[in-house]
């Protein structure tokens, strides 16, 4: 199964320089540094218009954690609202409660707003106490993927849980490892966890080839 590499950028350079490297996918964010957030309506519509690649979009308000208020949730689903026009490939987005539980309630307005567009749900996962239980809660709401290092700082150290994300999976859903993913331990990954999609911030046109010369080798 050929490998699908996803590349994070906040730039429509980035984004160009992502697709010359070999990219499969773009992650679109603002803020990066901080994880990334939700990024302008402009900057997608340039994205879209500068490559042919999928784009999903990040719908994130603020840096920190994923417990949301209302008046944040609401911001959430009038941001996908407005990034709908702009016609991406999917949302990149992640709510949960304040006790590390998936947060059903807001999961189902966000991906019920985003109608037709693919969901993935990102990191925010790591934080979950039942991981394998929020796996087929994302699975009931039509949830396409998951971003995830397996609860580790890093994919490579998270790869145990990972293979057993996957195994839980079993088809219904995607698994998407990132977190430190580069061309020295990607195949690795691969091969320890069974998943076929891995996830990267892009660096430079040099890192992003790299690994995705090593991802499919």
């Amino acid at each position: 199964m050929p490998i699908i590499v996803e590349a994070a950028v906040e730039s429509v350079d980035a984004a160009v320089a992502a697709v010359q490297a070999g990219a499969d996918r773009l992650e679109l964010c603002a803020d990066l540094e901080h994880g990334g957030t939700t990024p302008s309506l402009r900057l997608i519509h340039a994205v879209r218009a500068a490559t042919d690649l999928p784009v999903y979009v990040m719908v994130r308000p603020r840096p920190g954690n994923f417990v949301y208020s209302k008046d944040e949730i609401a911001l959430m689903v009038k941001a996908i609202e407005l990034i709908c026009t702009s016609e991406p490939s999917g949302i990149v987005t992640g709510t949960i409660g304040a006790d590390r539980r998936l947060d059903m309630a807001s999961m189902r307005s966000l991906a019920t707003t985003a109608r037709t567009m693919s969901v993935t749900f990102h990191r925010a996962f790591d934080d979950l106490a039942e991981p394998l239980d929020a796996l087929d809660q994302l699975v009931q709401l039509g949830v396409s993927r998951v971003l995830t290092s397996g609860g580790a700082p890093t994919a490579g150290e998270g790869v145990e849980r990972i293979a057993a994300l996957v195994k839980r999976a079993s088809g219904r859903i995607a698994i998407l490892a990132g977190g430190g993913v580069r061309a020295h331990n990607v195949r690795e990954i691969i091969a320890r966890t069974g998943v076929s999609e891995v996830h990267a911030r892009f660096v430079d046109y040099a890192q992003m080839k790299a690994l995705v010369a090593a991802a499919r080798d």
